[in-house]
């Protein structure tokens, strides 16, 4: 096991990595920007180290300050959280060379599922469903009118590289595409300094639905169920939970066989989710994998009982997996809400600012994932979300139920927040019937109702 375990992030995700840590006795190392400097992962980590000024670029982004922070701390493991340097394989390989273990899957599987254009190809020769589209990256808009002619309107233009709905374009018609195909490039290239885009058929009213995997170093894959997180604004995702309201024994059982093939298929390891769209017949296409931990991870957490973030760190240090698919059972039913620091009344603007005071909701079976205190000042450099808001119930009910008292209680006073949208979500009659898909929070306005 490890000594001692560098956090190359921030916020909510740096301070539950720095739990796991220590719960399994492992001392930390967190590293902060300028603009972090008060901030709580900073404050309570082992140790902690400035990296830089507050853009990313210059901070969190900043290969040569994190290993040299790890050097000179005497970490010998490196955990990326999500975001910034979590899918970065060039990262990986360095730390690598450094003698630095990254807790996370190798470089050459992050290097062949991070290109969603190969991904796709992989999936295909491992038999794993797709969305008919583009075979590769599609190189200009000749090409982009050829492929899609082929397949049908309306159709999705995709950057290769990156994430976070960025670089994408939902295209109606060829005489829109154009413009998208030079939209989603552009994107893609300030985003992600890679320009490549690939072209897939548009699912009509699809659900998001995402099995999460864990595999060892000796060839052992599990999938933990599913997530489902359909409900996404701009292809954000708002709130997600578990197990999925369309799910059956029957699809849950394809899909996660189909998500332990896809990760077989690139020789994977540690955490790692497979996301699928799923349509109205509940036939389902691979999307695309998510090589690091996710935000919405306490949802499986919460339903398997299994802490994702130890077992990614016991993994890495060598450990086989301790329990087989057949030990995998899902209880009761959780739901995940992100607390932003945005305004729903003024179209979801980012609201950075001080804390001024903060009541958060307790209870049973009521989890708060969060780095927010009094007098603490949200940065308008880095994301805005504050918190994660968990629960669970017996059956999904209860969980809305339980939720939208949680929600009633969380007070935040000093920046304005999305809890009033979150909370008129819950009691959404669509929502409540489980009647939802990828689009439903685009064309429908929660905060009128």
């Amino acid at each position: 096991m490890f000594n001692k375990i560098l956090i190359a992030n921030r916020g909510e995700i740096a301070l539950r990595v720095m739990r796991a840590c220590r719960e399994l006795g492992i001392k930390t190392v967190a590293v902060y920007s300028t603009a972090d400097r008060t901030a709580l992962h900073a404050q309570i980590a082992d140790e902690a180290v400035c990296i830089g000024s507050a853009p990313s670029k210059d901070s969190y982004l900043n290969t040569k300050s994190i290993i040299a922070a790890c050097e000179i701390t005497h970490a010998n493991a490196i955990h990326p959280g999500f975001g910034f340097l979590s899918e970065n394989a060039d990262f990986a390989r360095l730390c690598d060379t450094c003698g630095i273990t990254f807790i996370g899957p190798t470089p050459e599987c992050m290097d062949e599922m991070g290109d969603k254009a190969n991904a796709r190809k992989t999936m295909i020769e491992a038999g794993v469903p797709v969305i008919p589209g583009s075979d590769g990256i599609v190189p200009d808009v000749e090409e982009a009118k050829r492929v899609c002619r082929g397949i049908g309107y309306p159709v999705m233009v995709k950057a290769t590289a990156g994430g976070g709905g960025r670089g994408i374009r939902l295209v109606e018609s060829e005489d829109d595409l154009e413009a998208a195909f030079m939209s989603a490039q552009q994107e893609a290239l300030a985003n992600f300094g890679n320009g490549d885009l690939y072209i897939e058929k548009f699912v009509v009213n699809p659900r998001h639905i995402e099995i999460q995997l864990l595999a060892d170093n000796f060839g052992n894959v599990v999938h933990l169920g599913e997530r489902d997180c359909s409900l996404q604004r701009r292809n954000q995702k708002v709130l997600e939970e578990s197990p999925s309201p369309i799910m059956t024994e029957d699809l849950r059982a394809r899909m996660g066989e189909a998500a332990v093939k896809a990760a077989n298929a690139c020789g994977y390891r540690n955490a790692g989710t497979i996301e699928f769209l799923v349509d109205k017949d509940r036939n389902f296409y691979f999307m695309e994998m998510n090589t690091r931990i996710q935000v919405e991870h306490p949802v499986t957490e919460f339903v398997t009982g299994i802490d994702l973030v130890k077992a990614q760190i016991r993994i890495a240090s060598g450990e086989k997996l301790w329990f087989t698919q057949d030990d995998v059972k899902l209880t009761g039913h959780a739901i995940e809400c992100r607390i932003n620091a945005e305004d729903p009344r003024h179209n979801f603007r980012p609201s950075p600012g001080v804390i001024r005071s903060i009541h958060t909701p307790g209870g049973f079976n009521v989890r708060i994932d969060s780095a927010a205190y009094v007098g603490y000042e949200i940065p308008p450099y880095y994301d805005s979300m504050i918190a994660k808001l968990l629960v669970k119930g017996m059956d999904r009910e209860e969980a809305i139920m339980k939720m939208r008292v949680a929600l009633a209680e969380f007070i935040i006073d000093g920046v304005e927040t999305n809890i009033d949208f979150q909370l008129r979500l819950l009691k959404n009659e669509s929502f409540e019937r489980g009647e939802f898909d990828n689009g439903f929070l685009n064309r429908t306005n929660i905060m009128e109702e």
